[in-house]
């Protein structure tokens, strides 16, 4: 849930809902006859749990564009317009005394993806210079000031953070219901650290680069150690489409491609059936509850 501040516009609004990958719509009166509460190009940003900020009118008028925006944020096209007539009988019976008509356009803003890439080896730069190229944002954690570097051309759409792994969500990182998260760390033990640390984190999707045995063993030792099966199992492990890549940029082409095919709700699991038996199919293409 995002908490809005008093006296916040409507972008400032629409621009923190995105960043933190929460979708949202936005409401603008592009019409309007008679006497009507609000002039053509007044905004209103509806948010999933229904606040609001900004107006476009009040009253019963207002009142049906909340509840259209609210059926766009779960289903339906990502765009509408309205026809809002309050001359009508049932707009008087419902308190409207304005008269008038307007239009209002409705549309739904879906926050970019963002990859989050525990370890700044070749293949986690690899990974996020192919979202990147997608129009993805990312970002890069590593402990080591040169792995945590950002590429050149990755620059303006992703940030790094170089600190300790258990200080990163003090140094700003936070994840989302639109984050993919990547665990591709030097070694198992921060690996599992990283696995550990993201238990009660929301995130749309979670992998974790890596041979099977290394993966099971890693498994084996969090549930030792009392980390929640149902936790491990939201995991992509071994994460990717089988390709057989080798190469970073190949492993790289691999790993974003079943991102992508994720987003999308396509049928990985059909598409994995070259590698056999998983050690974790996720169930579902849907983000946990924050």
């Amino acid at each position: 849930m995002i908490i809005v501040q008093e006296g916040t516009t409507v972008f400032e609004t629409l621009q923190k809902c995105l960043a933190e990958g929460i979708p949202c719509v936005l409401c603008t009166v592009v019409a309007s006859d008679g006497s009507t509460p609000a002039e053509p190009g007044s905004k209103m940003a509806v948010l999933p749990e229904g606040s609001i900020t900004g107006t476009v009118g009040g009253g019963i008028g207002e009142y049906r564009v909340l509840q259209k925006a609210r059926e766009l944020l779960s289903e339906g096209p990502k765009t509408l317009l309205m026809d809002i007539d309050l001359n009508n009988r049932e707009a008087a019976e419902e308190g409207a005394v304005c008269g008038g008509s307007m239009k209002v356009f409705l549309e739904r803003l879906i926050p970019t993806p963002e990859v989050v890439i525990f370890g700044g080896g070749h293949v986690g730069k690899a990974i996020l210079k192919t979202a990147c190229f997608l129009g993805w944002r990312g970002v890069l954690w590593d402990d080591r000031e040169e792995f945590a570097a950002l590429p050149e051309q990755c620059r303006s759409q992703a940030r790094s953070l170089c600190c300790p792994l258990e200080e990163v969500f003090s140094q700003g990182l936070k994840l989302h219901g639109n984050s993919f998260v990547l665990i591709a760390t030097r070694g198992h033990a921060l690996d599992a650290e990283a696995v550990r640390l993201l238990e009660k984190e929301p995130a749309r999707y979670l992998g974790m680069i890596g041979s099977r045995n290394k993966i099971r063993s890693v498994r084996e030792q969090l549930l030792k150690e009392g980390v929640a099966s149902e936790h491990l199992d939201r995991i992509h492990q071994p994460v990717g489409l089988p390709i057989n890549a080798q190469t970073p940029e190949e492993i790289a082409l691999s790993v974003m491609a079943e991102m992508v095919g994720f987003l999308r709700e396509a049928p990985l699991e059909e598409l994995r059936k070259g590698w056999g038996s998983q050690v974790i199919t996720p169930k579902q293409n849907r983000a946990p509850e924050a």
